[in-house]
């Protein structure tokens, strides 16, 4: 980690544990090293940093581009691992620079339902995850938060001190649907990257709260 990131890790390590009470369950399923991408349900603006904090590897974030066009707060983002990407993330530039930090080796953190719910529930996988894992060769694990919602949902203007848990699946292998996807017609592919971001879901949603 290099200085800026390390501090924002270390406040965000604060925050979780005095004003949200946090737990972090099976960190040690995420890949020390080398590239991973790390698949979680989004219920709240606190997620990523939540995702991040529970690990002691540095992860790459995304952000909307447009946010990079204030020098200053680019200089940030940029010292925090954070990937500038078009509103949608998933073509274009944003694929790029995903499958870039992939293959240096980075930690990534991917929404497959690609916005926030906005009734705590988990949400149906958009395909463009299963583009992003079919074009790279990184294991994926499956990550899922409980109480951000409750926190600081969509219609919240205030995070509230509610109790938080990040808990990290294992690790998912999709060789058999990269090396079928080489092979598949246009209409096949497409079909892979939902089924692979299906797949994903269906994982996160298989990992279950943590009892007292």
């Amino acid at each position: 980690m290099n200085p800026s990131y390390k501090i924002g890790w270390l406040l965000f390590r604060g925050l979780f544990r005095f004003y949200f009470r946090w737990r972090v369950c099976n960190p040690e399923r995420v890949p020390e090293s080398g590239p991973v991408i790390l698949a979680c349900n989004h219920a709240s603006f606190l997620d990523p940093p939540l995702v991040g904090a529970g690990l002691k590897r540095p992860i790459h974030y995304l952000a909307r581009a447009s946010l990079f066009r204030f020098p200053v707060m680019a200089a940030l983002l940029r010292s925090w691992q954070v990937v500038p990407v078009d509103r949608d993330g998933g073509t274009g530039r944003g694929l790029r620079a995903i499958l870039d930090r992939l293959e240096r080796g980075g930690a990534i953190i991917l929404f497959p339902e690609g916005t926030r719910t906005l009734d705590g529930g988990l949400q149906p996988a958009r395909s463009g995850i299963g583009l992003a894992v079919i074009r790279s060769s990184a294991p994926v694990v499956p990550v899922r938060v409980f109480g951000t919602f409750d926190a600081y949902g969509k219609r919240r203007s205030w995070p509230r001190p509610r109790p938080l848990t990040v808990k990290y699946g294992r690790p998912l292998d999709f060789a058999a649907l990269r090396a079928g996807a080489k092979t598949c017609s246009k209409q096949g592919v497409k079909q892979i990257y939902q089924e692979v971001a299906d797949e994903i879901m269906a994982a996160i949603a298989r990992l279950e709260p943590v009892e007292d």
